[in-house]
């Protein structure tokens, strides 16, 4: 209990003067209040939860021993604690109250430090059996909090034994696939060169594609599993950028041309195309862009590819590509999911156009890592604009 709150009293006696005296006695240290009869007295303590109840004996209609059998009897006034208040000198009588569950006697007429002395100890007890309670309970939250904190630590242990295992699995996955699939682009580079029937040519390049896409999604599980790892890192190297990106375009135009889309591209460099950057990671971007670009615009749709160098400052540029299509577009709510490693925005697309759901996620963190990022603007059935920026060193 708070030290500030005071302990309530609860007097029932039939008599004025009674009540009067005892609250006169009482009231400078407790908060009383009282009742003239058993029935309101019942209410009262049922209503109020008093911490000490005094009860006169002799009472018309209700005396106190029918009061104190009802209080004791019911759930929320059995702990209360109740000295009887009585002129009767009969032990019998005293015996009778004690067996009903009585805590002590006072005897009338009152006198002023017997009273104080009876109530006070009666309300010592009350305090720290209230006080123990109090610190049982406390002790108990505690206890939970520290089982809570135990069982969270295992799940925490086990979300992270699961995460690696996932990792690992990933990894070596990844790693058994790549091997296999750079034998068949290899041998159908090999076919090519030895020369192909023009009747069959249109199935081997369908193949080397087929092999190009699923080696990306490869190469794409690999970094998933090496950001997990925390063992990504970017690489640094001199590009020429023109060239890079013409690069890219040139495939990006021959997967357009198979659903007879245009790919219209503007390349604008007005300062030295050589900087210093990972070409790799930037063309896995550019690269992703433009396939889910292709992707999810329909036959004879169009694409724009816009490349610029924003601004340079103390030899850093920051490079802005664009990608824009007229296609099926994005929701404001699949947007949101849209960056998430392994959430696919729209699973009936999912099923129509393909995709595993981390690309263009990987390709944000790759921007990131580039102190770019990377941009939607889009609305459902209206097409979608990305924008993808990094910052790149100045070559010496």
């Amino acid at each position: 209990m708070n030290k500030t709150e005071k302990n309530n009293v609860l007097i029932i006696d039939d008599e004025t003067s009674n009540i009067i005296a005892l609250t006169n006695i009482l009231s400078t240290e407790y908060d009383v209040y009282a009742a003239k009869n058993g029935i309101d007295a019942i209410r009262l303590a049922k209503e109020h939860s008093p911490d000490l109840i005094l009860l006169d004996v002799l009472m018309p209609e209700m005396d106190g021993y029918e009061v104190i059998a009802a209080l004791k009897s019911a759930e929320m006034t059995r702990t209360i604690p109740v000295i009887f208040i009585t002129g009767l000198d009969n032990i019998d009588a005293e015996k009778k109250g004690l067996t009903l569950g009585a805590a002590d006697y006072i005897p009338k007429p009152f006198n002023p430090d017997i009273v104080n002395l009876r109530v006070r100890n009666q309300l010592k007890i009350v305090n720290q059996i209230r006080a123990l309670e109090e610190r049982d309970e406390m002790e108990r939250k505690l206890n939970e909090i520290q089982e809570l904190k135990t069982n969270l630590v295992a799940a925490k242990e086990l979300a992270e034994h699961s995460s690696r295992a996932k990792s690992e699995f990933l990894s070596r996955m990844s790693h058994e696939m790549r091997t296999p699939m750079n034998v068949i682009m290899g041998m159908m580079q090999i076919i090519k060169m030895r020369g192909i029937p023009d009747n069959t040519k249109k199935y081997f390049n369908e193949i080397d594609i087929a092999s190009g896409h699923l080696l990306r999604l490869i190469d794409d599980v690999l970094d998933v599993s090496g950001m997990e790892y925390g063992v990504f890192k970017l690489s640094e190297a001199v590009i020429n950028i023109e060239k890079m990106l013409n690069e890219v375009l040139e495939s990006a135009k021959y997967n357009a041309s198979l659903k007879k889309q245009i790919l219209n591209s503007n390349l604008e460099f007005t300062l030295p195309a050589s900087y210093i950057g990972d070409e790799k990671r930037i063309k896995q971007v550019v690269t992703n862009l433009l396939a889910n670009a292709v992707k999810y615009t329909p036959e004879h749709g169009k694409i724009y590819f816009d490349a610029r160098v924003l601004n340079e400052e103390n030899g850093i540029i920051t490079l802005q590509i664009e990608v824009t299509d007229n296609g099926i577009g994005i929701s404001e709510k699949q947007q949101k999911e849209l960056f998430k490693i392994f959430e696919q925005v729209d699973g009936s697309n999912t099923r129509k156009h393909g995709g595993i759901g981390i690309g263009l996620a990987l390709s944000k963190r790759i921007a990131l890592m580039m102190c770019g990022n990377i941009l939607v603007d889009s609305e459902l059935d209206k097409g979608a604009k990305f924008t993808f920026t990094c910052k790149l060193q100045r070559a010496k």
